[in-house]
């Protein structure tokens, strides 16, 4: 696939924000005996310095280098984390230099850039930790689809960081949709509200303000459907599967200012082989209007609920009641397991068939899916979709190599 590579601009700190609450103290490491890996990050903005600090704390892991576009992230993340100045790589390339020194890598880059940073690490023979969304158009989520099986057969592990599915209650809960607990599935609903993500430069205009402003930009960032509010559409994915038509519309209208092309709110009906879902997103200040990630499906004997950062549960009767458990630590319990499996996976030379990226590419595809219809204005089919899909190119001219 021709896409040209490039890492984590900015130090957002945008749906961590929202969660702050949730992070805790390290837990005591009990003593370890087992294999150290050297890993690397792409991208020291927000996301990539929260997960890096979760592989440092892991006793497998050796964090030894990082990449970064600007000089300045990068320099703040190595001394943060005591990484050697020759170990900080810059520019569109750098990671490519960063591959030779390390085992793994965890990709923090903007969406778009997952896939070939992704690529270019199992081709150098590294493991891929990857974060959400996986890519940002329907040819790249099939490119890393297909690029999880390949690695896997040659014994490269590559795991997606969905935290939802790092999680016993969310797992054990979808497991019992999936084997009827609530009946045959009727509707659901899903909600994802949360504040305007924050300008991070007024150059807007320029090559590396842009930069700076990935998240307001769809062709680096996905649109806000895909980059924010995949965390509550995982689940609906999860639990559902794939949407055979989805009508909507979204907008722009709540921003106070007009940086960008990425919409600022969603309204979407999800059909499915059997039942449906409604779902609503804002990505603007809403007077106050608490934080929103959570679901609600309800079936011919019971009913689902959930929250990112509060309970799991079914509702029903004696057969189907299960009270599940709250999830207060999820931003951070869902990728410190992750990565536990990732560093395990490695550590056993046994990928598994990488199982947690199919999960992922399917949930992205559902959100581009609600984007497309979205946008279209009328209800779209899923052959639909993928016969109008459209790649996404973002302009890199003027930005360091």
């Amino acid at each position: 696939m021709n896409r040209r590579s490039f890492f984590h601009a900015t130090g957002l700190a945008t749906f961590a924000s929202r969660v702050a609450a949730q992070t805790s103290a390290t837990p005591a490491q009990t003593p370890y005996s087992g294999p150290v890996f050297k890993i690397g990050n792409i991208g020291c903005g927000g996301r990539g310095t929260f997960v890096s600090g979760i592989l440092a704390e892991n006793p497998g892991f050796k964090l030894t280098a990082a990449c970064d576009y600007f000089e300045d992230k990068v320099k703040s993340f190595g001394e943060k984390f005591s990484i050697a100045a020759d170990q900080q790589f810059t520019g569109l390339d750098g990671y490519k230099k960063m591959l030779e020194h390390v085992d793994a890598v965890a990709i923090h880059s903007p969406p778009f850039f997952h896939v070939q940073q992704a690529i270019d690490a199992v081709a150098a023979g590294k493991h891929v930790l990857i974060a959400k969304p996986v890519a940002i158009d329907v040819a790249g989520c099939e490119t890393i689809r297909q690029l999880a099986k390949d690695a896997a057969a040659k014994g490269i592990v590559v795991l997606a960081d969905v935290q939802c599915r790092g999680d016993a209650f969310f797992q054990e809960g979808i497991k019992r949709i999936h084997d009827g607990g609530i009946g045959d599935l009727q509707f659901g609903e899903c909600h994802y509200e949360a504040d305007l993500i924050p300008l991070q430069s007024e150059a807007d205009d320029t090559p590396e303000g842009r930069l700076k402003n990935w998240i307001r930009h769809r062709d680096l960032a996905g649109d806000i459907i895909t980059e924010q509010n995949i965390h509550a559409l995982d689940i609906v994915s999860w639990a559902f599967g794939r949407p055979t038509r989805i009508s909507g519309t979204c907008g722009r209208g709540g921003r106070p200012d007009n940086v960008g092309d990425v919409s600022d709110h969603f309204a979407i009906l999800f059909e499915f082989a059997k039942g449906a879902v409604t779902f609503a997103s804002r990505q603007y200040t809403a007077w106050g209007s608490p934080f929103l990630c959570d679901n609600r499906f309800v079936g011919t004997k019971g009913a689902f609920t959930s929250k990112f950062g509060g309970r799991v549960m079914i509702r029903g009767g004696k057969d189907n009641f299960w009270g599940g458990g709250e999830t207060k630590n999820l931003y951070r319990a869902g990728s410190v397991n992750n990565v536990e499996s990732f560093r395990a996976a490695i550590a056993a030379k046994d990928p598994g068939g990488n199982p947690t990226v199919e999960g992922a590419v399917e949930t992205t595809l559902l959100t581009l899916f609600g984007e497309h219809a979205a946008k279209a204005g009328h209800a779209v089919t899923w052959d639909e979709f993928i016969r109008d899909a459209i790649v996404a190119k973002p302009e890199l001219k003027g930005l360091k190599s």
